[in-house]
């Protein structure tokens, strides 16, 4: 079961009832607070002594398709253990609608006759939940010897039945549990759609639905059901706490509050207020950007609303409701009458009317928005906001409403001198057209400043709220994270996709820039290489030049002095002939030396 639908359990038992445990498919998933133990995979034997302990067994087979096998061995296993019992055991298995997917009619000649518990016996189910419907059979066959249930459901409180046949104990039964709507998935979707979007719904093809990456086979199948389905035990046998009875239509506004108060999937309203020039604007499409918000300008919202009143009063006959134009015709013609009397400005009255539908519309609603630069006055924030307030409270502060109010206002201010001279530095063609021209702009200023030194001011209406005015450097830190739904399927993977692209920027960036350099450093080498080598061929050249000029005076020497006297020794070495050659030749010249007395 979700953790949501376990904790209304707790919620509405008495404290110290149940003590719950359970199997769990991810470890790292956060466990609830009143859970006392949880269990990842546990062999079989150590699961089945964990279930000797339990009184009351429940096996949810609607998601996971592992839990089919291990409910059929978990059943099988305590009917085989039945005379190891302390005391009685309770177990329920929740499982689907598609089980009952291909019944024929109770009668062929009213197909509007709606199944009840007591034709379970002739269900057929769809071919993709042949297992189902054969896990419940087995359930159904153990539970003549063991206190079994089946909880089929479909658009019910099921925590509220959970808890009646836990608390009732009734005999043995397959239990139909179903809400009394008749509705179609088409009204539910056109529904969802204009509470929680533009109102606008698509038809696809049926093969479409086979491409869409975020529906499972299961959620296809079930698509294609048309079943009506009485829950006659239910009603009559149960005390159920309903919360949404009449179906899911009509409990929507309750079901999407809920919905978004569960999952933190709450609208963000800010207010930007401050004198003109000061960057307002800028600032509230940072924040739009960041937050995903609607920005809100009474200049663009007022040029929208008569937009949009031209396109219905265009509209061909039958595309529209006579009354709805009628009344846009009427409201249309007045807007215009009243800027013609007014220079192109509308009452506030008007200018009221239209922002506060623009903050009541379904995308502020939903999703939040920035206003900026309005309203201008403390009266104007009063009829702006006006709406209920508590009972407690009405002394207290002026009646406001909830769903359009402001949680967070911003203060931007600066001196005039600065805002002055921010103006006159602005590009001409910024200005032109614009209220920045010098003589609107100080007109606007001096306006901005004689509404701001009365007590009566926007800031002043906010404080007596106790919505306190913020600096804008605490912006992100006061608001704190995004609350909308994040993106879709499709801007995701358009996300990874520029990821992955940008990922092989780099990648190829990166080779570029290694080949370039191993490119740099190898032609480096070889020029320093180059010109190592042509130094060296210089520095021997230099040594051999150096060596033949020390070797001249040496040669002289010798050719003067000492191959004169070698060479007469050689010849009469010749003629004489020794039988030591070397000794005669050396001792010829050392008696020949002229240095020898």
């Amino acid at each position: 079961m979700a953790e949501e639908e376990v904790e209304k359990i707790i919620h509405h038992t008495k404290h110290g009832t149940f003590q719950i445990v359970g199997t769990i498919a991810n470890k790292n998933e956060r466990r609830p607070s009143y859970v006392l133990d949880e269990y990842f995979q546990l062999k079989r034997e150590e699961l089945l002594e964990r279930l000797m302990e339990c009184d009351i067994i429940i096996y949810n087979i609607t998601e996971d398709a592992d839990q089919m096998d291990e409910a059929s061995w978990a059943i099988s296993a305590l009917h085989a253990e039945m005379a190891r019992f302390s005391q009685p055991k309770m177990f329920i298995l929740i499982s689907t609608v598609m089980t009952w997917a291909l019944s024929k009619p109770v009668d062929a000649d009213d197909p509007e006759i709606p199944f009840t518990e007591e034709d379970y016996r002739r269900r057929r189910a769809h071919p993709n939940f042949k297992e189902h419907i054969n896990v419940e059979k087995l359930v159904v066959k153990m539970g003549k010897t063991v206190k079994l249930h089946i909880l089929c459901q479909f658009m019910v409180c099921l925590v509220c039945v959970i808890q009646n046949v836990i608390d009732h104990k009734p005999k043995p039964h397959y239990l139909v549990a179903v809400d009394d709507s008749k509705t179609t998935i088409d009204d539910i979707v056109k529904t969802i759609a204009d509470v929680v979007g533009p109102g606008k719904t698509k038809r696809v093809p049926k093969e479409d639905a086979f491409l869409t990456r975020d529906l499972r086979q299961m959620d296809i199948d079930a698509l294609f059901v048309n079943l009506r389905i009485e829950a006659v035990y239910l009603k009559e046998s149960f005390n159920i706490h309903w919360v949404c009875e009449s179906g899911l239509i009509d409990n929507i506004d309750r079901v999407v509050e809920e919905y978004k108060q569960t999952r933190g999937l709450l609208p963000i309203r800010v207010c930007i207020m401050g004198p003109p020039a000061v960057g307002k604007s800028t600032v509230a499409e940072r924040i739009c950007k960041h937050y995903k918000l609607h920005h809100i300008r009474l200049k663009e919202t007022i040029t929208e609303t008569l937009a949009h009143l031209e396109s219905i009063v265009r509209m061909e006959d039958g595309e529209t409701e006579a009354e709805d134009s009628a009344t846009s015709s009427e409201l249309l013609e007045t807007l215009k009458e009243n800027m013609d009397q007014n220079g192109g400005r509308l009452d506030d009255q008007y200018v009221i009317r239209i922002m506060r539908d623009k903050l009541k519309s379904k995308l502020c609603r939903n999703q939040g928005f920035v206003l900026d630069s309005f309203p201008k006055t403390y009266e104007q924030a009063k009829d702006l906001f006006y709406g209920e307030t508590p009972e407690d409270m009405r002394s207290k502060i002026p009646p406001f409403n909830k769903k359009i109010i402001p949680e967070f206002v911003f203060s931007l201010d600066s001196s005039d001198a600065f805002l002055k001279n921010r103006v006159l530095n602005l590009p001409e063609s910024l200005v032109e057209g614009t209220s920045y021209s010098q003589e609107q702009f100080l007109r606007r200023l001096a306006r901005f400043r004689e509404s701001n030194v009365e007590d009566e001011t926007v800031l002043n209406y906010f404080e007596e709220l106790d919505i306190h005015p913020e600096h804008i450097e605490r912006i992100i830190k006061s608001v704190g994270k995004p609350k909308n739904y994040g993106p879709t399927s499709q801007e995701l993977e358009e996300e990874e996709r520029r990821s992955a692209d940008r990922r092989l920027r780099t990648e190829a960036q990166k080779r570029a820039d290694t080949e370039r350099r191993e490119t740099e450093e190898a032609q480096q080498r070889a020029a320093r290489w180059e010109e190592w080598s042509k130094c060296l061929e210089e520095v021997k050249k230099q040594e051999h030049d150096l060596l033949e000029a020390q070797a001249v005076p040496l040669r002289n020497y010798l050719m003067k002095n000492v191959m004169p006297t070698l060479t007469q020794g050689l010849i009469e070495c010749c003629k004489t002939r020794p039988q030591d050659p070397v000794d005669f030749l050396a001792e010829y010249l050392f008696k020949s030396n002229p240095q020898v007395e």
